[in-house]
């Protein structure tokens, strides 16, 4: 698989992001490695929170969150999915697809062997992380689940979901750093917009971003289809702490969380919040705030 690397000097200087690399390979499937980067802060014996980001971003999104759980005690990684941020890019977009995105993601839980995780995740941090949840259930203590789902294409995705897809492809330039803008109630600044730019020097670094809005199942042919209703399953089931914490300014999302906790039984007896002023991408919005709501979520639990 071929595949491209931006370069570290891409990285320098970014606003508010100052955490060291870490990285480690997996598997592309086809007689090669692919590397992975991750955040790793905090104390290596506390307790493990692990954060997943969507399209189009990065673990820049997580930025402002981690200082406030490191504070608090508590070890976080945030990785970048491949494609995204400082790890490696396959050049093709059909290199890109859910089961390898899931596989390449399972790769790190077993080669860092982590446990008892509370998984955050948001956007397509949740279809990837729900099912490492649903099928890696023993390393999982509970989840924080943030304008997110996992489709089965049962359903329609709806008008503004096709348009999205239709973007993602006729546009001749991908503008991640702007498309993270729109999707917030806040107006970024340059330096931010162009540090969601960053990973991608050329429009060549863009096949992942370009690739994600496709593989969200529309239908019930796609296939992710049964793996994803496989994991319905296990989540149905899912009785450790399953919290929603989605925002009051995403019509993409919207209405996720009620639909999660009407099916998932660990959403019981939890403390649902609404996250204010806020957009799609909510982390960026109101990090350190979300960042308390993850706190209370593991306290109240009793998994710190």
């Amino acid at each position: 698989m071929n595949y491209l690397r931006t370069d570290d000097s891409c990285f320098d200087k970014l606003e508010a992001y100052n955490f060291l690399p870490n990285y480690l390979m997996v598997d592309d499937t086809e007689g090669g490695q692919l590397r992975v980067h991750f955040i790793d802060e905090g104390p290596k014996d506390g307790a493990l929170i692990l954060l997943m980001h969507g399209e189009p971003s990065w673990s820049y999104l997580y930025r402002k969150m981690i200082p406030v759980l490191v504070s608090a005690g508590f070890r976080v990684i945030a990785s970048d999915l491949i494609g995204f941020g400082r790890s490696d890019k396959p050049t093709q977009c059909s290199d890109y697809t859910y089961k390898r995105h899931v596989d390449w993601m399972h790769a790190l839980l077993n080669q860092l062997q982590l446990s008892n995780i509370t998984l955050f995740c948001q956007d397509w941090g949740g279809l990837i992380g729900l099912r490492l949840v649903a099928e890696q259930s023993e390393r999982f203590s509970g989840v924080v689940a943030a304008n997110t789902m996992l489709p089965t294409g049962e359903h329609s995705p709806g008008e503004a979901f096709s348009q999205w897809q239709k973007f993602s492809q006729e546009v001749p330039e991908f503008p991640a750093g702007n498309i993270i803008n729109s999707g917030t109630t806040s107006v970024l600044s340059a330096e931010i917009i162009a540090a969601y730019d960053a990973p991608y020097p050329e429009e060549k670094y863009k096949a992942g971003a370009r690739q994600f809005p496709l593989l969200v199942p529309t239908s019930i042919d796609d296939p992710a289809t049964k793996s994803n209703l496989a994991a319905w399953e296990i989540l149905r089931q899912w009785h450790k702490p399953f919290l929603t914490a989605f925002s009051d300014s995403d019509p993409i999302t919207a209405g996720g969380d009620k639909i999660m906790q009407k099916l998932i039984p660990g959403t019981k007896g939890q403390a649902h919040t609404t996250i204010v002023n806020a957009g799609h991408f909510l982390q960026e919005d109101q990090g350190e705030q979300l960042a308390q709501v993850v706190i209370k979520f593991i306290k109240d639990n009793g998994n710190n």
